[in-house]
Order: C-alpha cells, then sequence, then structure tokens
C-alpha cells in the first residue's frame, strides 16, 4: 500500500492507516504524505519508512514505483487529499495501473467522476471509496434484513447527519479563512452536502437498495458573503412513489458526529445511529422494540463477515473502515467477496449526481431536481 496525503498531524491519514493494519492484508511502503518534503520524510521516518520510497509529489511516486519490478511495487494507493486534488491523483493512478482507494468526495463533478467510472472500466482496476460508515456490523446486518423483506416493502426512508464543527468559526469572515471546507478552491462546489450529506444519501441508497430519481432541496450558506453551503435539507423520490429525505448541518450547534438513518417498510421499521453503533432497533407494530447487537449468532453472513469480536465488545470507526479494505483486498487478489463489501466508484457517481442536483434544486428555488443516471 502506498498513500498520498495522510501525513503529519492528519486524522483521516490516521483512520486509513489504523484501518489497513486490522486486518493485516496491507502493508504501507511509502507515497507522499506532504506537500512539504522535508516534513514528508520526516513523518516517513517516525513510521520506519523507507526512505527512498517517500516521494516530494505524486508525478515521482507514479515514476518511481512504475519502474520498479512488478514483485516489489506497490500495488494499492490511499488518496487523502484534499477534496479538489481527488479527481486528478485519481486519474493518474488509475491510468498508470494501480488500484486506488479514495476519501469522498470522489471528485468535483459529477461529470469527473463518470470520467473515473469509465477509466476505472477500462484498466481494469479496483477502485474502493471510503463510505466508512458502510462497513459498520449493524449497518450491513440492516442492508441483509431488508433485502430479506423483513420489514416488507419500503414506504418511506430518512437519514440525518448533523455536526456542530463549522459553527465557532462561521461567524468570523476572518477564521473562515482557516478552513479549507469552506474554500470552493479546495472543498469543491459544496461543503456540508459534499462532505456530509453524501454520506447520509449513500447511506440510505447502501442499506435499502432504492435509487433516487429526483431531489427537491433547501440550502443554507447562512451568510451571503460565505460561499458554499453549511445546512440543508433534500427530500427524496425513490422508485415505486417511495419518498425519503436527507437532513445535514454543519452548524447544529454542540451535536458531534450525529448520522443516523431510519427505514420504514409495511411490516416493521429498523433504525440505526452512529454514535450508538452497535445498537440496531427493529420496531414492529404492537411488538416490543428490538435491539440486535453484533457478534451474535442471529445476525446475517454480511454482519458476521464484517464483526471481529465477540458479543459485548464495542466495534467502531476503525473497524468499520477496515471492513471496507478487507473487501478491496478480496477484490484486488481476485477472490470472492459479498456485494457491498465496499463502496465503488458507482457510489462515487451517484454521490456527485447528488451533490449536484441538490445544488441546482436550491440554486433554482427549491424545484424538484432529477438526478440523471
Amino acid at each position: 500500500m502506498g498513500m498520498i496525503g495522510g501525513g503529519h498531524s492528519s486524522f483521516i491519514g490516521i483512520v486509513h492507516r489504523i484501518a489497513s493494519y486490522i486486518g493485516e492484508e496491507y502493508t504501507l511502503i511509502g507515497g507522499a504524505f506532504d506537500t512539504d518534503y522535508e516534513r514528508a520524510q520526516a513523518f516517513a521516518s517516525k513510521l520506519e519508512l523507507n526512505p527512498e520510497r517517500t516521494y516530494p509529489d505524486i508525478d515521482t511516486f507514479i515514476t518511481k514505483e512504475t519502474a520498479l519490478p512488478a514483485h516489489e511495487r506497490i500495488e494499492a494507493v490511499v488518496v487523502v487529499t484534499p477534496n479538489f486534488l481527488h479527481y486528478p491523483m485519481a486519474k493518474q493512478l488509475i491510468q498508470a495501473g494501480f488500484h486506488v482507494i479514495c476519501e469522498k468526495p470522489v471528485t468535483n463533478t459529477a461529470a469527473e467522476a463518470v470520467e473515473l467510472e469509465e477509466l476505472v472500466a477500462k484498466h481494469q482496476i479496483v477502485f474502493a471509496l471510503t463510505h466508512t460508515y458502510t462497513g459498520y456490523p449493524m449497518v450491513r446486518q440492516m442492508k441483509t434484513m431488508i433485502a430479506e423483506g423483513v420489514i416488507g416493502k419500503i414506504q418511506r426512508a430518512d437519514a440525518q447527519y448533523y455536526q456542530g464543527w463549522i459553527n465557532p468559526v462561521i461567524h468570523d469572515v476572518e477564521k473562515r479563512k482557516t478552513v479549507w471546507r469552506l474554500d470552493p478552491d479546495k472543498a469543491g462546489q459544496s461543503c456540508c452536502m459534499g462532505d456530509i450529506g453524501v454520506h447520509a444519501f449513500n447511506m440510505i441508497e447502501y442499506t435499502t437498495g432504492l435509487t433516487t430519481q429526483k431531489v427537491l432541496s433547501d440550502l443554507n450558506t447562512l451568510y451571503n458573503n460565505n460561499p458554499l453551503d453549511v445546512d440543508g435539507t433534500a427530500l427524496l423520490r425513490f422508485d415505486d412513489e417511495v419518498r425519503g429525505m436527507v437532513r445535514a448541518s454543519q452548524i447544529a450547534t454542540a451535536e458531534e458526529n450525529n448520522l443516523c438513518i431510519a427505514v420504514y417498510g409495511t411490516e416493521g421499521a429498523l433504525k440505526w445511529e452512529q454514535e450508538n453503533p452497535n445498537y440496531l432497533y427493529h420496531l414492529r407494530e404492537g411488538h416490543p422494540i428490538n435491539v440486535l447487537k453484533p457478534g451474535n449468532a442471529y445476525n446475517g453472513k454480511m454482519a458476521t463477515e464484517a464483526t471481529k469480536m465477540p458479543p459485548g465488545h464495542p466495534e467502531g470507526i476503525f473497524d468499520s473502515m477496515a471492513n471496507l479494505y478487507l473487501g478491496a483486498a478480496k477484490a484486488i487478489r481476485g477472490e470472492a467477496y459479498l456485494k457491498g463489501a465496499f463502496p465503488t466508484i458507482r457510489d462515487g457517481v451517484r454521490g456527485m449526481k447528488f451533490i449536484e442536483a441538490t445544488l441546482a434544486s436550491s440554486k433554482n428555488g427549491n424545484v424538484w431536481t432529477p438526478i440523471n443516471d
């Protein structure tokens, strides 16, 4: 494994490295960890990596690695840079024949995501997009139970993702300048929907198997001189006249990482919360709430394969991300893996089309806008 970005003090870099180590399927060999080469070398030294495999930039990384014999070169590359670099770097890596594990949003535009999807097919590489929350055992159990018809025909699906971390900086123009996610040149078209709203959208399509047909959204920048959304709501219409909603906010004061999803069917409902990830709630008319937990024999194969500990031992964000890495490793090796083992470039395309549709809907006066696929 190699890594682009994710060096000194990078939170997401740490998450990826620990997650990759958990399944003992990856070894970090080198990368281009920082735009400051001296700092990148210091970081690599701390991890006791070979300094000769620590590169100043992605161009040098690709040139040097592809020159090595096939059995020595890095196979999979993790892209954990700011949003605006995802597309050009992923494109370079795919064209050079590397398997790619990329942070979301996958690109800045839907057109770029479609282009990457075509390149992935052309070069026949594995592309994993880290919608991390799909790796939780009880999210996978939720997906299994819905597919098996446990809650009947789906009638409604809602997801909420509330954070408050932007609230302390949004009210001060100078403080805003220090946050790259509020800078369109680095974050892309959207802040809130592009960062967390797309996670909620992905969770709905992942667990239900539904395809969103159109959205009606209302986004809020809070201040006229703030160019990107920090809060928003999107109504969703799926196949068969099913309805749903995505609510996302980064100015929900004092909220931490409040992602939750609820899916309602003709025979019951399922609910899950990221801050309490080991509990899946099954609701039925006239019955007590049933609580399912990881590590138990009543769970299906998908949840069981995603569980690493005995019952009663909490599994968290590192374990969830690790399950995506494990799925990608099987795909890279040509081994059999369950559908949904890791998000793919297709999820990236869907996510970018959702982001663009919500932006267009809000800009055009809160009108229903199709997600063309």
